[in-house]
């Protein structure tokens, strides 16, 4: 191989071949296969393009041992949601042997639970909103009397804002509740913070110009962040260079904490009024479709799609064995 070493370790390639046979895992059996089709295709020709021996492989139509018999020396992932971006995968893979992009078992099961993380990154003294667990039904009054309104209702295990609702009467509550229990049996609230939601992506030890998201809806839903085109984004996000550069902090240091890797991306709140800066979720694989935000970030930092899905993959050389 003919591979390059950066000065923080990570090791570069010099040649597609030094990559070899590569699988990009799409599709999948979450609530965000759809997604996750959109995001591995584009990866997909773009790994291609750059004459890298890639191909299609979707765990929910063939097994992932095959990744071994069939001579797979290395995986690009772009499943989302359980069963892709949970730990679960990347345990498979750890276990076969066979590297991957991204973070490993231990950073994607615990950003996956939103409320685990958020216990972890407020632990870690980084302001997050005020939030409730609602284990069960009587718990909607006791969250409403703490948190107040408007409020986030979440499952904590889903991603692509799959089952949260913005709650703004207290006759919603017990509706939204039922939405996220159907999809997790871990529920939480959130206290709304009005205001501007903020989000930084991360390549390679790198914080990328950051963005802010203005959706057309209540809040930056399902639908905005992949199929609405009156949602606005603003690269780079209009801070001071102070401000810019406290929320790149604060995300390298979320991402530190919880043991994050390669590449992925942190979102925030900022509150209108204080313009305080509020840790909301980390992503471990976000979405790389036409309106996804890390590629809209890389190219702000002069990467091209194709550059970016290459230096993703890069990632996966940290999980060969020696």
């Amino acid at each position: 191989m003919s591979l390059l070493a950066t000065q923080s370790g990570l090791r570069r390639a010099a040649t597609p071949a030094d990559f070899g046979k590569t699988a990009v895992l799409l599709g999948g059996d979450s609530s965000e296969r759809e997604i996750s089709l959109l995001s591995g295709n584009a990866v997909l020709a773009a790994l291609k393009r750059r004459g890298i021996d890639a191909h299609a492989f979707d765990p929910l139509q063939r097994p992932v041992q095959a990744l071994v018999s069939e001579g797979f020396a290395r995986v690009w992932i772009a499943l989302h949601g359980p069963g892709g971006e949970d730990g679960a995968m990347q345990g498979a893979l750890e276990w076969l042997g066979v590297p991957y992009s991204g973070s490993g078992v231990l950073a994607c099961a615990l950003t996956m639970d939103k409320l685990k993380t958020k216990r972890v990154v407020v632990g870690a003294g980084h302001a997050a909103p005020e939030y409730a667990v609602l284990a069960e039904p009587k718990d909607l009054e006791a969250a409403l009397k703490r948190i107040g309104l408007p409020m986030m209702v979440k499952p904590a295990s889903q991603g692509s804002s799959v089952g949260m609702t913005k709650v703004k009467s207290a006759a919603e509550l017990p509706g939204a509740y039922a939405e996220a229990r159907a999809v997790d049996p871990v529920v939480f609230a959130e206290r709304f913070i009005a205001g501007d939601e903020f989000t930084v992506s991360i390549l390679q030890d790198i914080a990328l110009p950051s963005i802010r998201i203005q959706p057309a809806t209540e809040f930056y839903d399902y639908q905005a962040k992949y199929f609405r085109d009156d949602t606005q984004y603003f690269c780079p996000g209009g801070l001071s260079d102070t401000d810019e550069a406290a929320l790149k902090a604060a995300a390298l240091a979320a991402f530190t904490v919880t043991d994050c890797y390669g590449w992925g991306r942190v979102d925030f709140m900022r509150d209108r009024a204080s313009g305080k800066f509020y840790f909301i979720e980390i992503n471990t694989v976000p979405g790389m479709t036409s309106h996804s935000l890390v590629p809209m970030a890389a190219r702000q930092a002069g990467y091209d799609f194709e550059e970016l899905v290459w230096r993703v993959l890069e990632t996966s050389f940290s999980r060969e064995r020696k």
